[in-house]
């Protein structure tokens, strides 16, 4: 399974690359974490008035099944403070926890789609995942996450300069 993790405020831990750290630790507790993308600093998408966020990606094997996996995701953004009942949507947060990926697996339910639907359009979202995952397939698209990277612009809030990468992934042991 792939999650995307972001923060821009900060947290019970620190600034947003602390708490980027500390989330990819609590991934662990529900399974096994398999690969940690880069840290990335990245440019506001949505709503452009906010400091800048800091992203990354992490693969987990997991015996939860895709909502057990949602849930426990939203119960780790509330300990950290976060409220998505009352936050401003593509807003400044605490922590974001998004399942992009499970398997091969395409969910649509009122509470959950997987694949993300906004993955394909991200490049804050797509850079740390093709650094650990580039061979992956988007199970609707078709197409790899490196592949889906390309074909982002060249220019604007998905353009390279708006995704940077700050610090260097870690192999898991």
């Amino acid at each position: 399974m792939a999650i995307g993790i972001g923060a821009n405020l900060p947290s019970k831990v620190g600034g947003p690359a602390e708490a980027v750290r500390a989330a990819i630790d609590d991934l662990a507790t529900s399974g096994r974490v398999t690969a940690i993308s880069s840290l990335y600093r990245t440019e506001p998408v949505g709503m452009a008035n906010q400091p800048m966020f800091v992203n990354a990606a992490a693969v987990v094997e997991t015996d939860l099944d895709p909502v057990g996996l949602l849930e426990f995701l939203l119960a780790t953004e509330r300990s950290y403070g976060r409220d998505r009942e009352h936050d401003v949507a593509k807003g400044p947060r605490v922590l974001d926890l998004d399942l992009l990926l499970f398997d091969e697996r395409v969910i649509r339910t009122d509470r959950l789609t997987v694949p993300h639907p906004a993955l394909a359009e991200r490049r804050f979202v797509l850079a740390p995942l093709a650094e650990i995952a580039p061979g992956w397939r988007h199970p609707v698209l078709g197409k790899t996450m490196a592949e889906l990277l390309a074909e982002l612009p060249a220019k604007g809030v998905n353009g390279p300069e708006a995704v940077r990468k700050i610090i260097e992934g870690q192999p898991v042991q």
